[in-house]
């Protein structure tokens, strides 16, 4: 199972349930569990005992805001400093270091969190970056983490969110051909339906986490795939709105995690 931004009901699931899962299945997380949240030190926490349990079915992708930069701006910094101290944060961010960065199914469908880059030429690249290391503000490691796909663009384009790029339907067929793959599989951005193709189904945008931040009507989706690599969804319905989680400084820096294109604006 591959779930996008946020992991989705799992957190509310008994150790029993999970352990039940982790034995039938494997879990995929394309990772932001820190995300504008009231309880990421919980949710983190949980997950991270999960992958020591269950190492062999239980796996964590790095997402954009696993960055010290980001999630110092974005409330994460603020959670451990007011209910720990400060050290439990760099704590985390040694942790997030270390985080891998994509992950291949079965040898066809390439997981990232964000999405391709101009500099991939081969996956030995990706097996290269070292660990631990920060989120350089150009590159590969940037661009896996922080690129987005755009129907509206052709090749590669400017990124609104100030940082990396946008790519074209072209992009993504010419990645699947080279490296003989059948599907991109990526989170980093809210949609409606919990779960969104692009380029004639050749890529997937998955977000696990309905009602985002309180202020979205979106489901949340999860994806499964079977022995055959036929791929299902599961999706959490929204609920009521509830009320904004919001830290101070919000509003510095690169933007969150915008929703795609036809939805409407989020309210600041």
């Amino acid at each position: 199972t591959l779930r996008g931004c946020r992991p989705g009901k799992i957190v509310q699931m008994t150790e029993a349930e999970v352990r039940g899962l982790c034995i039938k299945s494997r879990e995929i997380f394309l990772s932001q569990p820190i995300l504008l949240e009231l309880e990421s030190l919980e949710t983190i926490c949980l997950l991270l005992a999960y992958k020591i349990k269950y190492p062999e079915n239980f796996f964590l992708l790095r997402g954009n805001h696993e960055c010290a930069s980001i999630n110092r701006i974005y409330g994460f910094y603020d959670e451990c400093k007011r209910r720990f101290n400060i050290k439990l944060w760099k704590t985390f961010t040694d942790c997030f270091n270390c985080l891998p960065i994509a992950a291949i199914v079965d040898e066809k469908i390439f997981c990232c969190h964000g999405g391709l880059s101009p500099d991939l030429q081969s996956m030995e690249q990706i097996r290269r970056i070292m660990r631990p290391t920060d989120v350089p503000d150009t590159g590969l490691l940037c661009d896996l983490l922080w690129s987005d796909p755009d129907k509206d663009v052709q090749g590669w384009g400017e990124n609104d969110r100030g940082v990396s790029f946008t790519f074209g339907a072209d992009v993504v067929s010419k990645f699947l051909n080279r490296h003989d793959l059948d599907l991109i599989c990526r989170a980093h951005q809210v949609v409606e339906d919990g779960y969104e193709f692009f380029a004639k189904r050749q890529l997937v945008t998955l977000f696990s986490a309905p009602n985002y931040c309180g202020e979205f009507d979106n489901a949340g989706g999860m994806m499964s795939v079977d022995e055959t690599l036929m791929c299902s969804f599961q999706i959490l319905k929204p609920s009521e709105k509830k009320a904004k989680y919001q830290y101070g400084g919000m509003n510095t820096g690169r933007p969150v995690t915008p929703p795609r294109s036809g939805q409407p604006p989020k309210k600041r």
